[in-house]
């Protein structure tokens, strides 16, 4: 029943701004207006329709109104309504970042002829600021010089990688890997709020200090509460939610995480022959050559990684706005889910990547809302630098994504589209150009890599 007009709608727009990054907009079709588009709408009908004694487009206009005037109205409606919004972002150049919502809750009015129709929405829009001069913005390159040492623990690294599991009942040691049946609880609220019969649990390396992750939670102590264990056992672990947590009914509560272990593993190392072989390697000389090149290349990209994140840092710093007020669940997930994909392109393993975002998810409320400004600077800086991702670019990125995780580029393509991960993925590419754009006329010095981790271990502290 969609109708169609080549002439633009008339409409009255209203924009005030009610709070920050928020926006009303108030639209007023006038009646003329109105008239004539439910005319275009029944006309448009009459001549396809066809009703029983009737020839195509025959029958009387009286009973095709009693019979579908209704579906008339409210599908002008929803058409009018579409087109005013659409003309409101259009003319007074909005950059929505939700959709259109009503006013404090108000039924939208009905339509009808000889009046005019009036509405008012809500949105948030992307904020806007002024874009500073780089070339103030100072940043510092790590260096640092790939090791015989280096080149020994990415080995040893690797041979627990592609070890051999051994199923075991326990009692558990550091590393062991189990699943087990987790059920979640949350202060305030009746019942289980999530259970799962395959939650992955590890326990936590000694360097750990004592942290795990579960579920994607960073839990203190989680070494004590499996150590000596053993299959069958059921532990009980408590935390916090972060104020930052994506999902607003977690921050600041208690939850308890009730987990029934089912069945365990222990990795045996696979022998630097084996591994050699594996990768199709002559000889583990050649194979600790390969290692060492493969390290120099992550090395350049943590490099270049740090680099960026220092970018990052004084944009945050250095740009002021105030982020919209109501802050979507939607928005900090997507935030999240573009740090996965950043962590996951830089060669780190998967498992390694979600402790990182479980710590992420433990951060403070700030830094959380840092997270969700910067995700604004940089799709700003994007259009000021005029950064577009071509297609090379994207796929350059996927196979790379693909080799880290030993699978093939296509393989990976059709995982990330089919989780609807290929905007983060572009955002990922589309962000390191922007920051690179910057560096480029930034001041940069060189600094060692043990001077560095210094730094980022003292800052973390004050953290």
């Amino acid at each position: 029943m969609a109708t169609a007009t080549e002439t633009p709608l008339e409409v009255a727009i209203t924009v005030t701004e009610t709070a920050p990054c928020t926006k009303r907009i108030a639209l007023k079709v006038p009646a003329a207006e109105v008239d004539a588009r439910l005319e275009l709408a029944l006309s448009t009908f009459l001549a396809d329709a066809a009703f029983p004694g009737f020839r195509k487009g025959k029958a009387p206009r009286a009973l095709v109104e009693k019979r579908v005037g209704g579906s008339i109205l409210n599908e002008t409606r929803g058409q009018l309504m579409s087109e005013a919004y659409s003309k409101a972002v259009e003319e007074h150049k909005l950059r929505p970042i939700s959709d259109p919502r009503p006013v404090d809750g108000d039924a939208i009015p009905e339509l009808a002829r000889g009046k005019d129709f009036s509405f008012a929405v809500e949105i948030e829009v992307a904020p806007d600021f002024e874009i500073p001069e780089f070339t103030g913005f100072e940043v510092k390159k790590p260096t640092l010089e790939v090791t015989a040492e280096h080149v020994d623990g990415e080995i040893l690294r690797q041979s627990y990688r592609f070890g051999t599991p051994t199923r075991i009942d326990g009692p558990f040691e550091r590393l062991d890997r189990m699943l087990g049946k987790a059920t979640v609880t949350v202060e305030g609220r009746e019942g289980t709020y999530f259970d799962t019969d395959k939650a992955l649990c590890v326990v936590p390396a000694e360097e750990d200090e004592g942290k795990g992750q579960l579920l994607g939670i960073i839990i203190e102590d989680l070494d004590k509460a499996l150590m000596g264990k053993k299959v069958g056992d059921t532990i009980t672990v408590t935390t916090t939610g972060a104020e930052g947590h994506e999902r607003e009914e977690l921050r600041g509560k208690k939850i308890s995480i009730q987990y029934a272990i089912s069945e365990a593993e222990r990795i045996a190392p696979r022998a630097g022959k084996e591994l050699a072989e594996m990768y199709g390697v002559e000889s583990e000389e050649i194979f600790r050559e390969q290692v060492k090149d493969a390290l120099e290349q992550r090395r350049d990209g943590e490099q270049r990684s740090a680099m960026r994140e220092q970018i990052s840092e004084q944009l945050v710093e250095k740009i002021e706005f105030a982020l919209p007020a109501k802050i979507s669940e939607e928005q900090i997930s997507r935030t999240l889910e573009q740090q996965r994909m950043e962590l996951l392109s830089r060669g780190i393993e998967p498992a390694a990547v979600e402790n990182r975002l479980a710590e992420i998810r433990g951060s403070s409320e700030k830094v959380a809302k840092d997270r969700l400004k910067l995700f604004f600077i940089m799709a700003r800086l994007a259009q000021h630098f005029g950064v577009n991702i071509t297609e090379q670019e994207l796929n350059g990125r996927i196979a790379f994504m693909a080799s880290q995780q030993g699978v093939r580029p296509e393989q990976m393509r059709q995982q990330l589209e089919k989780a609807g991960r290929m905007g983060e993925v572009i955002s990922v590419i589309r962000d390191a150009k922007v920051s690179d754009r910057i560096i480029s006329q930034a001041k940069v010095s060189d600094i060692a890599a043990d001077e560095w981790n210094k730094l980022v271990e003292a800052k973390a502290k004050r953290s």
